[in-house]
């Protein structure tokens, strides 16, 4: 090997030595380029000899070729020699000293800033290879590494957005002791970047903000949250479903996850009602995991509901009642999931008010009878919910009312309702009262209100009749015929 190395340095001494003077021309810079790459790259050289020869003879040319050569020629084949070699050779961490600054000047502005799309997007790519072959290496030369990609990351070119989210994954994951104390300098470009117009980017992006949180500092969770829940109503599916493995894969692996389950439930269990069914089995298939894990953790505090749990009495037909860590993280974090969700009902948006509505469905699913303390912020929300222009969100509203047929006892129900009858009376009350106790059950209250009353009905044969419409107006030919 030593010999090979002697032989391939003598080989290469002529054009090196061309290469470094001062008053060479571009011509003669190129022609002395070509003959190192054809000699580099004409034979099968062993690694070891490629690291001899890279570090004492070749290394240095080429970073200032690549940093300071005002051909583009020229800088290209000096990336494309360092590409090489640095793929090839053992130990590439030893040129990161002289190597990085140079990718640092064509990458940073202000001047020296590389004006080719293809060159920043092969200098990105050897960042990354760096990244990927040195591992912890490169731990000393974090921050270059981070002011470098605070930069990419805003990159004109498409192509060298998505690289440096390659290369924000790769870092995060090379050195994650230290990667925390850098993490949160990329999550502002990061989210400059997440709405871009090309869907592959902003799945890139997503991917990237779920590595630089993982492996960093999780308080980002917070300066994220309201970027990845607007890409929950991406027209994109790929989009969509890198948000949904995103918040996943913190809800189960997020070093202070507890902390932030209250904010994270309601994105995960957003994708539940996806129009793909892909998205779809994808959340459930994470919230399934995350439950069962939750009881893991759990498990004396839940020993006497696992052993004793009684399933309600009544229950919507055709579906499977979500398992016990699940329904506990949706309990335990519904007082501080409901006033945001109560909020996002009332919204100007349109489809934001319709995804919160599929929202309070599967969180009365999850909760049960634990809705029951919550009644007054409920019916207040669905009463608004249920005169609402949109007919999703009237329909998932009644859907999730009846759910409070179901679990909440009638004598707490019936009271919060009827108050709410006698103080600001609505059209929209009726349908949470019909939702809740069925039109069935309150046909037969009117029935029996006629029946025992008689003529004192006639105080009250106003709002008689407008139940007997509202009844009327529904599919059912059963009812209408009673």
């Amino acid at each position: 090997e030593a010999a090979a190395a002697a032989e391939v340095s003598q080989a290469l001494s002529r054009p090196l030595s061309l290469l470094q003077q001062p008053d060479c021309g571009r011509a003669a810079r190129l022609r002395a380029l070509e003959a190192i790459g054809a000699e580099l790259q004409g034979r099968e050289l062993p690694g070891a000899v490629l690291q001899e020869v890279l570090a004492a003879r070749l290394l240095r040319p080429l970073c200032r070729c690549l940093a300071g050569d005002a051909a583009e020629r020229c800088r290209e084949l000096a990336l494309q020699l360092l590409h090489h070699g640095l793929s090839r050779c053992e130990r590439p961490g030893e040129a990161l000293p002289v190597l990085l600054p140079a990718l640092a000047q064509r990458l940073c502005p202000p001047p020296g800033a590389e004006p080719s799309e293809e060159l920043r997007l092969g200098l990105v790519q050897l960042l990354l290879l760096l990244l990927q072959r040195c591992g912890a290496a490169v731990a000393p030369f974090l921050g270059d590494i981070v002011r470098v990609l605070q930069a990419t990351l805003l990159d004109h070119y498409a192509e060298v957005r998505r690289e440096s989210c390659r290369c924000a994954v790769a870092c995060a994951q090379a050195v994650p002791e230290h990667f925390h104390m850098q993490s949160e300098s990329l999550i502002k470009p990061l989210m400059q970047t997440i709405s871009h117009q090309h869907y592959r980017v902003r799945v890139d992006v997503i991917q990237a903000t779920g590595a630089v949180i993982q492996f960093g500092n999780g308080k980002s969770v917070d300066d994220v949250l309201s970027h990845l829940a607007q890409r929950l109503f991406d027209e994109i599916p790929k989009v969509r479903h890198a948000v949904t493995t995103v918040i996943g894969e913190w809800l189960l692996h997020l070093p202070d996850r507890y902390s932030y389950f209250h904010k994270l439930i309601p994105l995960l269990l957003g994708s539940f009602t996806d129009e793909i069914p892909e998205n779809t089995k994808l959340a459930w298939t994470y919230w399934e995991k995350i439950g069962l894990q939750w009881e893991k953790e759990n498990e004396e505090d839940l020993k006497d509901k696992m052993d004793f749990s009684v399933a309600p009495s009544h229950y919507p037909k055709g579906v499977t009642r979500p398992g016990l860590g699940c329904r506990e993280l949706v309990s335990g974090n519904l007082s501080k999931i409901l006033p945001g969700l109560c909020h996002d009902l009332t919204d100007w948006v349109g489809s934001t008010r319709i995804k919160a509505s599929q929202l309070l469905y599967t969180l009365f699913l999850h909760a049960e009878d634990h809705i029951t303390q919550h009644m007054e912020l409920l019916l207040r929300t669905l009463y608004q919910a249920c005169l609402d222009e949109e007919s999703d969100v009237v329909k998932n509203s009644v859907k999730a009312a009846e759910l409070i047929g179901m679990f909440v006892s009638p004598k707490v129900s019936l009271r919060f309702i009827t108050e709410a009858f006698g103080q600001n009376p609505k059209p929209s009350c009726v349908m949470v009262l019909a939702a809740v106790f069925y039109m069935e059950q309150l046909l037969c209250c009117v029935q029996a209100l006629i029946e025992v009353c008689q003529e004192d009905c006639k105080e009250i044969s106003l709002q008689l009749m407008k139940v007997l419409v509202t009844i009327m107006a529904i599919p059912s030919q059963d009812l209408k015929e009673k």
